[in-house]
């Protein structure tokens, strides 16, 4: 049985703060500075005015005069959602997350600690506390789950057993997976409302029209979803300083040069080189700054990562008043031993493992797909392979 945490408006929530009250009124978060001029996540009453995620500033400003707008933070978004993550783990689970304010985890393992399936659901409740839009939904795998978190209620969980409940739901459900979250628009322009109606139209068509998100879309609403990924621990690995004053250019690049020699200085860092590196800043305007920066092979090498990471700085769009380093992921140890001879086909095969990993880093999991027989005996060759998503 998997569970779905669903918290919803993660984004508006940690970025009013403690004026919960302004929740109540029409609230949006404002574009990022630099970004493109549309509204963020909206509050109840200001979808009730009109106002939706990813209309333009000015529309939503003319639906809701009222309106009003708080500046975005994303570091903040990622510390709360860390904090809400170890909540669940502190409880036995082993969360997979999907969004900020989304995580799925195997129930079936904490039923016998908690006394059943009703024990698991009060302790989620208990770890995660009071959380405005708090919702949780149950299925046999984790789309199920999702659609089941996306119809409860606030005090009550909500169970999707199979392809036959799933039948009758909107075919908007596919949006909450990014692979298929462009089809709903589409499917409605050719008259399917329903994930049933999705289901009798057929996998080979849906193939053949969406490629491999169309194949996954009608595996979704089949009630066939690939297995839980729990994510690994997360690194506590962070460096921060306070700028004195507006600074950028090559004054801005010194104090990354600084951040990253007290990163690298860190005992905690126990000689493992970084595949992945956050930068945030907090802006003198409000709000934060943060971008996620893979690297091609992992490194502790200084100058290597000043050269990866310094090009960043320049998306700051607005002066920060502080600038910060944080380690998200690892490789291995930074001098690894060579044997005299190598077999050509085993160094082929590293570093085809070697390569997968990168990708799977820098883009996902989703990048990496693989060929399997849709209709062998097809007379079109189209039709007898397809993509489908890669399996670990």
């Amino acid at each position: 049985m998997v569970m779905d945490v669903l918290m919803s408006r993660l984004e508006l929530v940690v970025a009013v703060g403690d004026r919960r009250t302004l929740l109540r009124a029409p609230v949006a978060l404002a574009p990022l500075p630099g970004g493109p001029d549309r509204v963020g996540a909206c509050s109840p009453a200001a979808e009730a005015q009109g106002v939706h995620p990813g209309i333009p500033l000015a529309e939503a400003l003319a639906r809701s005069p009222q309106l009003v707008l708080v500046p975005p933070d994303p570091v903040a978004v990622d510390r709360s959602w860390e904090a809400l993550l170890i909540c669940l783990e502190g409880i036995g689970a082993r969360p997979e997350p999907l969004a900020p304010g989304e995580a799925c985890f195997d129930a079936a393992g904490l039923r016998r600690m908690y006394r059943g399936i009703e024990g698991v659901i009060a302790a989620t409740r208990r770890a995660i506390g009071w959380w405005p839009g708090l919702r949780i939904g149950l299925g046999p795998v984790r789309f199920c789950a999702q659609a089941a978190a996306r119809r409860a209620g606030p005090r009550r969980a909500a169970f999707v057993h199979g392809a036959s409940e799933l039948a009758p739901m909107s075919v908007d459900l596919l949006a909450c997976r990014e692979r298929t979250a462009r089809l709903p628009s589409p499917l409605r322009r050719f008259g399917l409302d329903t994930l049933g109606e999705l289901v009798r139209l057929g996998r080979g068509p849906l193939g053949e029209r969406f490629g491999t998100s169309g194949i996954l879309a009608h595996d979704l609403a089949s009630g066939i979803d690939s297995p839980l990924v729990p994510r690994e621990p997360g690194s506590d690995l962070r460096e921060r300083f306070d700028l004195p004053e507006s600074l950028s250019g090559e004054l801005l690049e010194r104090v990354l040069g600084l951040l990253l020699d007290r990163l690298l200085a860190r005992p905690e860092r126990q000689a493992r080189t970084l595949r992945t590196v956050v930068l945030e800043a907090a802006l003198v305007e409000g709000g934060t700054w943060r971008t996620r920066v893979v690297l091609r092979e992992a490194t502790a090498d200084r100058t290597r990562l000043h050269l990866a990471l310094s090009p960043h700085l320049a998306q700051l769009s607005a002066p920060a008043q502080s600038l910060g380093i944080h380690a998200e992921s690892f490789g291995g140890p930074p001098s690894q031993a060579i044997p005299l001879l190598q077999d050509d086909e085993e160094r082929r095969r590293a570093r085809l493992r070697e390569g997968l990993r990168q990708v799977s880093a820098g883009s996902g999991d989703d990048a990496l797909l693989r060929v399997v027989e849709v209709d062998p005996a097809s007379r079109l060759p189209e039709r007898r392979m397809a993509l489908a998503p890669r399996e670990a």
